[in-house]
């Protein structure tokens, strides 16, 4: 499995960002996927999930709907949409699949070492 996100930058408070993710090797659809960030001197930390289909996803509450997270399982790509961006979102975000999930969860997972495959980051900086 590879996975290889794009669509950070620089940016402003308030402005948005749409993280891609383009996963490849195996079967998406069999991978409930995550977003995750760190920022320098901090762990990593779980932003946003989505099970197989879609139908069941995960946020924090730091998040506070400021974010989305959207899978196209016919192009085998995760999205985060973010809004409303802030200082503290700066980090670099990482898409990951976790291919232990089932839909005998009704969650979606939001531990680091439940992930198995991870993409290479993508930097997100907001200031100001």
């Amino acid at each position: 499995v590879q996975l290889q996100a794009s669509g950070g930058g620089s940016v402003q408070t308030g402005d948005s960002l749409r993280l891609s993710c383009v996963f490849s090797g195996q079967s998406f659809s069999s991978y409930a996927m995550g977003w995750f960030r760190q920022a320098p001197g901090k762990e990593r930390e779980f932003v946003a999930g989505v099970s197989w289909t879609g139908a069941i996803t995960s946020y924090p509450g730091f998040v506070r709907d400021r974010f989305t997270i959207i899978r196209d399982n016919a192009r085998s790509m995760v999205f985060l949409q973010m809004n409303n961006l802030e200082p503290e979102d700066t980090a670099v975000y990482y898409c990951a699949a976790d291919g232990g999930w089932s839909p005998v969860n009704t969650r979606v997972r939001k531990l680091v070492s439940e992930y198995d495959y991870w993409g290479q980051g993508t930097q997100v900086t907001v200031s100001s």
